[in-house]
Protein backbone atom coordinates (compact mmCIF):
# COMPACT_ATOMS: atom_id res chain seq x y z
CA UNK A 1 0.00 0.00 0.00
CA UNK A 2 1.56 3.29 -1.06
CA UNK A 3 2.11 5.78 1.73
CA UNK A 4 0.41 8.57 -0.23
CA UNK A 5 -2.83 6.59 -0.48
CA UNK A 6 -3.18 5.85 3.23
CA UNK A 7 -5.60 8.13 5.06
CA UNK A 8 -4.61 9.94 8.22
CA UNK A 9 -7.04 7.82 10.23
CA UNK A 10 -5.46 4.63 8.89
CA UNK A 11 -1.95 5.90 9.63
CA UNK A 12 -2.95 6.69 13.20
CA UNK A 13 -4.53 3.26 13.60
CA UNK A 14 -1.30 1.65 12.35
CA UNK A 15 1.27 3.74 14.23
CA UNK A 16 -0.57 4.52 17.51
CA UNK A 17 -0.06 0.97 18.86
CA UNK A 18 3.69 1.28 18.16
CA UNK A 19 3.89 4.54 20.10
CA UNK A 20 1.68 3.28 22.93
CA UNK A 21 3.80 0.13 23.30
CA UNK A 22 6.97 2.24 23.32
CA UNK A 23 5.40 4.30 26.12
CA UNK A 24 4.70 1.08 28.03
CA UNK A 25 8.33 -0.02 27.63
CA UNK A 26 9.44 3.45 28.76
CA UNK A 27 7.23 3.21 31.85
CA UNK A 28 8.43 -0.30 32.79
CA UNK A 29 12.08 0.56 32.25
CA UNK A 30 11.66 3.66 34.42
CA UNK A 31 10.96 1.48 37.45
CA UNK A 32 13.87 0.82 39.84
CA UNK A 33 13.63 -2.90 39.04
CA UNK A 34 11.92 -4.88 36.33
CA UNK A 35 8.55 -6.26 37.48
CA UNK A 36 9.27 -9.83 36.36
CA UNK A 37 8.31 -13.17 37.87
CA UNK A 38 11.36 -14.82 39.41
CA UNK A 39 11.29 -17.65 36.84
CA UNK A 40 11.57 -15.23 33.87
CA UNK A 41 15.07 -14.13 32.93
CA UNK A 42 15.79 -10.52 32.10
CA UNK A 43 17.12 -11.43 28.65
CA UNK A 44 14.03 -13.48 27.79
CA UNK A 45 11.82 -10.59 28.90
CA UNK A 46 13.75 -8.24 26.61
CA UNK A 47 13.47 -10.70 23.71
CA UNK A 48 9.73 -11.12 24.23
CA UNK A 49 8.99 -7.41 24.76
CA UNK A 50 10.90 -6.34 21.67
CA UNK A 51 9.40 -9.16 19.61
CA UNK A 52 6.01 -7.55 20.25
CA UNK A 53 7.40 -4.14 19.27
CA UNK A 54 8.83 -5.73 16.13
CA UNK A 55 5.46 -7.17 15.12
CA UNK A 56 3.75 -3.84 15.76
CA UNK A 57 6.42 -2.09 13.68
CA UNK A 58 6.01 -4.51 10.76
CA UNK A 59 2.25 -4.05 10.98
CA UNK A 60 2.61 -0.26 10.86
CA UNK A 61 5.24 -0.15 8.12
CA UNK A 62 3.47 -2.80 6.04
CA UNK A 63 -0.02 -1.34 6.25
CA UNK A 64 -1.46 -4.17 8.36
CA UNK A 65 -0.96 -7.86 8.99
CA UNK A 66 -0.39 -10.20 7.41
CA UNK A 67 1.57 -8.37 4.76
CA UNK A 68 4.27 -9.12 2.26
CA UNK A 69 7.38 -8.11 4.20
CA UNK A 70 9.67 -6.41 1.71
CA UNK A 71 13.24 -5.33 2.43
CA UNK A 72 12.18 -1.71 3.15
CA UNK A 73 9.45 -2.88 5.55
CA UNK A 74 11.84 -5.26 7.31
CA UNK A 75 14.59 -2.63 7.61
CA UNK A 76 12.11 -0.05 8.89
CA UNK A 77 10.79 -2.41 11.56
CA UNK A 78 14.29 -3.51 12.56
CA UNK A 79 15.54 0.08 12.76
CA UNK A 80 12.57 1.18 14.87
CA UNK A 81 12.75 -1.78 17.23
CA UNK A 82 16.50 -2.09 17.64
CA UNK A 83 16.94 1.68 17.70
CA UNK A 84 14.35 2.07 20.44
CA UNK A 85 16.03 -0.74 22.37
CA UNK A 86 19.39 1.06 22.17
CA UNK A 87 17.83 4.37 23.20
CA UNK A 88 16.00 2.77 26.12
CA UNK A 89 19.15 0.97 27.31
CA UNK A 90 21.05 4.26 27.23
CA UNK A 91 18.24 6.00 29.14
CA UNK A 92 18.22 3.30 31.82
CA UNK A 93 21.69 4.43 32.80
CA UNK A 94 20.02 7.49 34.31
CA UNK A 95 17.32 5.56 36.19
CA UNK A 96 18.20 4.80 39.84
CA UNK A 97 18.44 1.04 40.37
CA UNK A 98 18.78 0.32 36.63
CA UNK A 99 21.84 -0.15 34.46
CA UNK A 100 22.86 -0.14 30.83
CA UNK A 101 23.66 -3.59 29.43
CA UNK A 102 24.71 -4.25 25.86
CA UNK A 103 23.42 -7.83 26.29
CA UNK A 104 19.94 -6.40 26.88
CA UNK A 105 20.16 -4.51 23.59
CA UNK A 106 21.32 -7.71 21.88
CA UNK A 107 18.21 -9.44 23.26
CA UNK A 108 16.05 -6.52 22.06
CA UNK A 109 17.54 -6.78 18.58
CA UNK A 110 17.18 -10.57 18.55
CA UNK A 111 13.50 -10.13 19.38
CA UNK A 112 13.18 -7.70 16.48
CA UNK A 113 14.87 -10.10 14.05
CA UNK A 114 12.72 -13.03 15.17
CA UNK A 115 9.47 -11.09 14.91
CA UNK A 116 10.30 -9.66 11.49
CA UNK A 117 11.17 -13.18 10.34
CA UNK A 118 7.89 -14.56 11.66
CA UNK A 119 5.93 -11.78 9.95
CA UNK A 120 7.83 -12.42 6.71
CA UNK A 121 7.03 -16.15 6.90
CA UNK A 122 3.37 -15.41 7.70
CA UNK A 123 3.11 -13.12 4.68
CA UNK A 124 4.80 -15.72 2.45
CA UNK A 125 2.49 -18.52 3.63
CA UNK A 126 -0.53 -16.31 3.02
CA UNK A 127 0.68 -15.42 -0.48
CA UNK A 128 1.36 -19.09 -1.28
CA UNK A 129 -2.06 -20.04 0.07
CA UNK A 130 -3.74 -17.60 -2.30
CA UNK A 131 -1.94 -19.17 -5.28
CA UNK A 132 -2.98 -22.72 -4.42
CA UNK A 133 -6.00 -24.05 -6.32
Amino acid sequence: MAAATISLTRRVSLWAPVLMYMALIFFVSSQPSAPLPQAVSDKFAHLLAYSVLGVLSVRAAGGGLPCQVTVPIALTALAITSGYGALDEWRQGFVPGRSQEIADWYADTAGAVISVGVCWAWGMMRALGRRSP
